[in-house]
């Protein structure tokens, strides 16, 4: 094959006047850059961990201490009290005898400057993790703040001055503190109250006191042990029991989606949109592996975010078990894996160490679309494997994947920086039916054709005909907001930076004489095909039953909320409480994801959105109470509910202590009927925000067209919804809703309804009492003066 023939540096013969050594050049030349590559990209992360071990201080600093302990000596003073003559006496022999008095006086100096050096760098890290570790913050009321609080936040801007990488504070996080098991299981029942009749909620009671005075404090205790010993209490748990130990699949059920623009397509050559979509997301690898992205903060504040996810964002695998999988990540990369019509691709992206540019991707993309050659038998739907359940799949990569040519070709893909689909289809809100498309838009992304996307990779991006793209992401290496993070730089550097020509073509020149995308060879049994076929029928019945529905609401956003006074996300979480009690006629057990990344390691916690104040708004304003009681229960529930999301933040969450004490409980080998009944509830509506994290990139007021769709999921429960929701700008939310056409009491589009009209009828609830405390004001001020 020329791939090999490439590869060889060297060629000898063998003859009767001696060998016949033949060197190739140019394979010596790129073995020598290789080298060089790989020497500069450990200097750059030698140099990265010094910085960030001696964060938020600067290797510099370490001068300023040793002259200022030098200059004191000139001064015949002696900062250290005696220990620089205690060191001097401690000084190795050939120092004494090479040195003379001054020069050992100068070395013992420079030590003691180092170890004094050191301990203040020790203090300084201490006190930031003390800092990071007050969320007394968070529950303060706006514009009542404590001195406590504008103390922490001075010394917060203090130790923020300096530009941090992006790990810096990764040790300086505090750990998730273990809740206390009795607090615990009250927030529980109080959770569970608006959900169950009284005697239900008698028995819950007792279950749960049964559990706290009998094996709850055993549990607990090797949870805490635990909590004392690991880095975080939750995430290894979680990662393993909620998504790699799950044996059905995970397209779906687990892998999630992200679009593109709603109203623009930046060039509708495919090709083109593919060079620098790949630009741009190698460009972002660069500054994760680099370490120059800035850490992620809470919005609006100088409190950083745990960064630990970024560390798997590229060339990571979820690789199937018979009884779990396992997440396999390797060193960088230099080329991804491309899928088109049936066949595969190995797509280098480098070459002689350098990033080639949009347009050489271009050429090489377009080279791949050109290309006419059939699939290899049983290649077309190969990516079913990873569609379908897990067992089968793990037995098929163990029988089949394991050497020759199928390892090579697996092993290309698996260990691709990430994966691409050429997608013959077109998408995108266009035609006379743009709010349909949008809805096939978002199944395209979620499941596509079952075999067209590679479901394993931790994310996978599909460019479509029309030059539309997006991505579907696997799940248990990261959460959304992660990926989300990753696809707002892609998107920006695409539109704003990377740019086009006039006739849609990635800007730069090609290097005619690169080599043509190597195809990846197979040899698939029978045996593949015949579970290959298997497969795809199980995830085709589960895509086929997926009832997903997007639209963007544009009646008001976040600005008109906050003119009510009101947290938008509290709005939009007691609007789906409403809409779902006229859906259904009744309230369920809501997921709302919260992050507990201001702890190292954290992930995720739950809030339980369905809460007593919610209900009772959501009943009073359905039995016609005035508007003044309604409104009055309204925003108690909004307190309640942005509480509730505080305490989840911080660590005070329900679900993921009651999850942490089952694991504890399965390991001794115990039952708990009351864990068992908690952790078997179903979550009949999940929802989740999609945050804007990176403002600064999109210049809506200049390019207001650039508006962000945001990302869904399938349903969790069979019988409910899953709603995702990102608010953009001022005036415009985007929703996506998804159900299972199989279930009678269930439709998306019909939930979509109710949430648009429970969004109006709230906004109207508010916006009578913002008019008439208007009239009134009004009335009794001058005209000029403003309202507060």
């Amino acid at each position: 094959m020329a791939e090999a023939h490439q590869a060889v540096a060297f060629q000898f013969t063998i003859t009767p006047e001696g060998i016949d050594l033949q060197l190739s050049y140019q394979a010596l030349n790129q073995i020598y850059l290789s080298g060089v590559r790989s020497w500069k990209k450990r200097v750059s992360r030698m140099k990265n961990r010094v910085i960030k071990g001696v964060y938020p201080a600067s290797p510099s600093s370490w001068l300023f201490v040793a002259i200022g302990i030098l200059a004191t000596m000139y001064m015949q003073s002696d900062p250290s009290m005696g220990l620089i003559a205690k060191i001097q006496q401690h000084l190795p022999l050939s120092l004494h005898v090479s040195l003379s008095s001054q020069g050992q006086t100068m070395v013992s100096a420079l030590v003691f400057s180092t170890l004094l050096w050191l301990s203040l760098i020790l203090a300084l890290r201490f006190c930031l993790k003390l800092l990071l570790s007050y969320h007394y913050w968070m529950f303060e009321q706006h514009g009542r703040v404590s001195n406590t609080t504008k103390v922490w936040v001075t010394l917060m801007r203090l130790f923020s001055r300096k530009k941090p990488l992006l790990y810096s504070y990764q040790t300086s996080l505090p750990h998730l503190p273990v809740p206390g098991i009795q607090d615990t299981l009250s927030r529980y029942l109080e959770s569970v109250r608006p959900l169950l009749t009284d005697s239900e909620f008698q028995q819950m009671t007792k279950l749960a006191n049964e559990f706290e005075s009998t094996l709850g404090h055993r549990l607990q205790r090797y949870l805490k042990l635990k909590a004392l010993w690991a880095t975080n209490y939750v995430s290894d748990w979680w990662e393993e029991y909620v998504y790699l130990r799950s044996r059905g699949p995970i397209m779906v059920n687990s892998n999630y989606y992200g679009m593109d623009f709603l109203y623009v397509t930046p060039t509708s050559v495919q090709a083109a949109r593919a060079g620098n979509t790949i630009t741009a997301l190698m460009l972002y690898r660069r500054k994760v592996n680099r370490e120059e992205l800035t850490p992620s903060r809470v919005p609006g504040t100088v409190i950083p975010l745990c960064a630990a996810q970024c560390e798997r964002m590229f060339n990571t695998t979820r690789t199937p078990g018979v009884e779990t999988d396992v997440l396999l990540h390797w060193q960088d990369s230099e080329f991804v894996a491309v899928y088109h019509r049936g066949r595969y691709f190995r797509l280098w992206v480098y070459r002689a160490g350098r990033l080639l540019s949009p347009r050489e991707i271009e050429y090489q993309i377009q080279r791949i679309l050109d290309d006419s050659s059939p699939p290899f038998p049983g290649e077309e739907k190969l990516g079913a494997l990873t569609a379908g359940d897990r067992i089968p799949w793990a037995q098929m990569r163990q029988q089949f994947f394991r050497s020759g040519l199928n390892k090579k070709s697996l092993d290309a893909i698996e260990k691709a920086a990430f994966f691409i689909t050429l997608d013959d289809e077109e998408q995108g809100m266009k035609g006379d039916d743009p709010a349909g498309n949008l809805d096939r838009y978002a199944k395209s992304l979620l499941h596509g054709k079952c075999y067209d996307r590679w479901f394993d990779k931790s994310f996978s991006i599909v460019i479509y005909k029309n030059g539309k793209s997006g991505l579907n992401a696997e799940h248990s290496w990261a959460d959304a907001p992660t990926v989300a993070h990753l696809w707002e730089y892609t998107l920006a550097t695409d539109a704003f930076q990377l740019g086009y020509t006039e006739e849609g073509h990635c800007k730069g020149e090609v290097d005619l004489s690169l080599p043509p995308p190597q195809r990846l060879v197979w040899e698939i049994s029978p045996e593949v095909q015949t579970q290959v076929c298997s497969s795809l029928a199980v995830a085709q019945a589960l895509a086929d039953d997926v009832d997903c529905h997007v639209f963007p609401f544009r009646d008001f956003g976040k600005g008109r909320i906050k003119k009510c006074r009101i947290s938008p996300d509290a709005f939009i979480q007691i609007s789906l409480q409403l809409a779902y009690y006229r859906d259904r006629g009744g309230f369920c057990l809501t997921y709302e994801a919260s992050m507990t990344r201001l702890f190292r390691e954290g992930r995720t916690e739950t809030v339980r959105s369905c809460s007593k104040d919610s209900s009772a708004f959501v009943r009073a304003l359905e039995s016609g109470q005035t508007e003044e009681e309604c409104r009055r229960l309204f925003r108690l529930a909004s307190e309640k509910h942005q509480n509730l999301y505080r305490m989840a933040m911080t660590g005070a969450g329900i679900d993921r202590h009651l999850f942490c004490l089952y694991v504890v409980s399965k390991y001794l080998g115990v039952d708990s009927p009351f864990l068992h009944k908690v952790l078997s509830e179903p979550w009949r509506l999940s929802t989740s925000q999609t945050p804007v994290q990176q403002l600064e990139l999109f210049d809506l007021k200049n390019n207001p067209d650039y508006i962000s769709l945001g990302g869904g999921f399938g349903p969790v429960a069979d019988d409910g919804y899953g709603v995702s929701y990102i608010i953009v700008g001022e005036d415009l939310i985007n929703f996506h809703v998804s159900s299972k056409h199989s279930c009678s009491e269930t439709d998306s589009h019909r939930f979509g309804a109710q949430i648009q009209k429970a969004l109006q009828d709230i906004m109207a609830l508010l916006s009578a009492d913002a008019k008439s405390s208007s009239s009134s004001k009004g009335s009794n001020q001058p005209q000029s003066k403003k309202l507060p």
